[in-house]
């Protein structure tokens, strides 16, 4: 059965101790430590949370909210698409951190609770966990931007995303990989393949100019030709902007739903524009602050919910 891209359901954790991550800062040049406090950042956090569920429940989506717990302490819970992805056939994905303290934000609880109390099938858990030992990692769907109807999964190399982690995804979940080098303005890794690009139902939003090497560059760009999608090219600005960092849904109506933060919309020109809105309608919330202090945005915060409804028992 073929997958649908774009899914209607999004999983969302209600942040309860956000804060800027250090053992995160490291490898993500896009986050930048702020001079507020904790409680602070936690009450900004939850306050753009907030807007943004609305705005996508406003606009026909399905938002299912779980709060983050107090302990163990996970500055960066509100980024689920790094430990978890969910897929048409009931398998459900655990993916491997680098940073130790991101690792508890993995909760058989939230499985649990999307079988059981929101009635949609987990027929397995693939479990990546165990490349943790070793030192390597996969994030999600940070890591990985997949192509779900043609079963691509493509990744920027980086400390947080390693080829033997994404060889086992493909293997056991059947995708082919489309691997390369990616860098910012500075000639810093980037650290998430989902900051740099985006793959809706047609269209394809890419900083492609950060592909490192102009061969994997060519690669990238031919693959995405021949599954029949529309590139629209971002600068460099864009996604610093985290324009890339952008995703494609599809509301209980039917209409395809673009979401991004009010950042990104911002440092789009008036052609990128038309050219989205032809597709989507844009639905957009004002993030700042988690944008700085996390150096994630709209797209790290969903989890798209692929399962099915669970007719047949799960878990």
């Amino acid at each position: 059965m073929t997958e649908s891209q774009l899914a209607s359901r999004v999983l969302m954790i209600r942040p309860v101790r956000f804060e800027s991550n250090p053992l995160t800062a490291r490898s993500n040049k896009f986050q930048i430590r702020p001079d507020a406090s904790p409680q602070q950042q936690q009450a900004a956090a939850l306050r753009e949370f907030e807007g943004l569920a609305h705005a996508l429940e406003a606009a026909g989506i399905e938002v299912i909210v779980v709060d983050d717990t107090p302990a163990p302490h996970t500055p960066d819970s509100i980024f689920p698409n790094n430990w978890i992805s969910t897929h048409n056939d009931g398998r459900v994905v655990l993916y491997p951190m680098e940073a130790e303290n991101r690792r508890t934000e993995r909760r058989a609880d939230i499985i649990e609770y999307l079988n059981t109390d929101r009635g949609l099938l987990v027929s397995e858990i693939v479990d990546l966990t165990a490349h943790e030992d070793a030192g390597h990692y996969l994030e999600g769907t940070g890591s990985m931007v997949l192509d779900r109807v043609n079963r691509v999964a493509y990744a920027c190399l980086s400390s947080r995303t390693h080829l033997d982690v994404l060889g086992e995804f493909a293997q056991r979940m059947d995708y082919d990989v489309v691997s390369f080098e990616a860098v910012d303005s500075d000639g810093v890794p980037i650290y998430h393949t989902n900051v740099l690009m985006n793959i809706g139902e047609e269209l394809v939003v890419i900083c492609d100019a950060a592909i490192a090497r102009p061969e994997q560059r060519e690669a990238v760009l031919a693959r995405l030709r021949d599954t029949g999608h529309t590139i629209l090219s971002l600068t460099y600005d864009q996604l610093h902007a985290f324009a890339g960092n952008m995703l494609e849904l599809r509301n209980n109506d039917g209409e395809r739903i673009i979401a991004m933060s009010r950042q990104a919309l911002n440092s789009l020109d008036d052609a990128q524009r038309r050219t989205l809105e032809a597709q989507a309608r844009i639905v957009t919330a004002p993030i700042d602050g988690i944008e700085t202090a996390a150096g994630g945005s709209v797209r790290c915060m969903l989890a798209e919910i692929h399962l099915p409804l669970n007719g047949s028992g799960g878990l």
